[in-house]
């Protein structure tokens, strides 16, 4: 909270909503945008971050009508009624374990690269839950201290993966294109666009401030689009999207974007840094997620944070991931898809729309307190974009 306020409410709201977005994702969407091509990724990339900053928008509206410390499960009960409370609750377990599950499958990964793939894919997964699952039993302190350590290493190896990679580019490669399958990346990158789970915090800790509560959204959603856009930018131009080793068969065989760089870059710094970038990515956003699961289930199983209790809900919280990964290793692209399409879209896609039309014409809010213009017709946009990522989504994995 120090820090937070010591920059500021609109730089410290940014920031916050920027490092809630920045995460899992990020290695994930050059393999599942690539087989579109850069420019059909940059389109989307645009009008994911448009739909996602507008359906923030939304949410925020919502929550300033309401009491505050309200929460998300508080809102939608609210505003939808028992249904809504009760999908939210089913639908933000089945969110936790398909990340959970690309976590554990993309760090194993990442892991045996590191370790120059000497250990049996099974191995690497159980070392790499086993050597990160006893800090967030430790708690939230062990978890900030390692998590700050990480975030700088996720910062530095960014900036040195940008810099020495710019003579790898091969811009030919960013002349390639494919609309068709350009929008079957919708739903990871509603994952990897996803912050609105912060915005009932964010109320309390700008003081319900409108002004800076938008600029904060407005600023704090761009950060990551200009980082992913960048990032894409670097792998498409690096990765050739067909033939051997390229982003198509990366994506069929379920790795993340920094793998195939070995039969591509001759830098053996750079891989090793790309590399590192992935393992620092993954860890922070996995012990960050598994301390919020465990918090989540303690709260709602009525559990005191006993040292025994701890003990179990983090069985509960990494044993059924590990499980799954150790049976079917190759989900690390699938887990995010459907976290994506499903669970992200619902909460933090439709319901935004939904309660704000409730809030709006049900409920006789004010005109001056509307956050997003647009009235029915741009709700009705917003829904029917939800419903068309949604039916990507079953189309691309049924």
């Amino acid at each position: 909270m120090r820090i937070f306020h010591s920059c500021g409410h609109v730089l410290g709201g940014s920031l916050l909503i920027a490092g809630t977005s920045i995460g899992v994702g990020m290695l994930a969407m050059p393999i599942v945008t690539g087989q579109g091509g850069f420019i059909p990724a940059f389109v989307i990339y645009i009008l994911c971050w448009l739909f996602m900053l507008s359906t923030g928008l939304l949410l925020l509206e919502v929550a300033l009508q309401l009491p505050k410390d309200i929460n998300f499960i508080t809102m939608t009960k609210r505003m939808l009624g028992n249904w809504g409370k009760d999908t939210t609750w089913v639908v933000y377990l089945f969110l936790f374990i398909t990340v959970m599950i690309a976590h554990v499958a993309g760090g194993g990964a990442v892991l045996n690269e590191l370790i120059g793939t000497r250990l049996p894919e099974w191995a690497a997964i159980v070392l790499y839950v086993i050597l990160f699952s006893p800090v967030v039993y430790l708690g939230t302190h062990s978890v900030d201290r390692l998590n700050l350590l990480l975030m700088a290493g996720v910062f530095a190896t960014y900036l040195f993966f940008i810099i020495v990679s710019t003579k790898e580019i091969n811009l030919n490669l960013l002349t390639y294109k494919n609309w068709g399958k350009a929008w079957f990346a919708l739903p990871v990158l509603f994952t990897s666009f996803t912050y609105q789970v912060i915005i009932p915090t964010l109320v309390t800790y700008m003081n319900r401030d409108v002004r800076k509560l938008r600029l904060a959204l407005i600023f704090g959603t761009t950060i990551p689009l200009l980082v992913y856009l960048i990032w894409e930018f670097f792998i498409l131009g690096i990765i050739p999207v067909e033939g051997p080793n390229g982003l198509i068969e990366a994506r069929e065989q379920g790795h993340n974007a920094v793998m195939p760089l070995v039969h591509f870059v001759n830098n053996r710094y750079l891989l090793w840094v790309s590399k590192i970038f992935a393992f620092f990515t993954l860890t922070a956003s996995y012990i960050a997620l598994s301390l919020a699961f465990v918090d989540f289930l303690s709260d709602g199983l009525k559990l005191k944070k006993t040292h025994l209790n701890k003990f179990y809900l983090c069985l509960l919280v990494f044993l059924p991931p590990t499980i799954i990964t150790l049976v079917y290793p190759n989900l690390f692209l699938k887990a995010l898809g459907y976290a994506g399409g499903i669970s992200c879209a619902i909460l933090f896609g439709l319901f935004p729309a939904l309660m704000a039309w409730i809030g709006r014409y049900k409920h006789r809010y004010p005109k001056k307190n509307w956050l997003l213009p647009g009235g029915k017709f741009v709700l009705s946009l917003l829904i029917l974009f939800f419903v068309f990522e949604f039916v990507i989504e079953i189309i691309d994995h049924f």
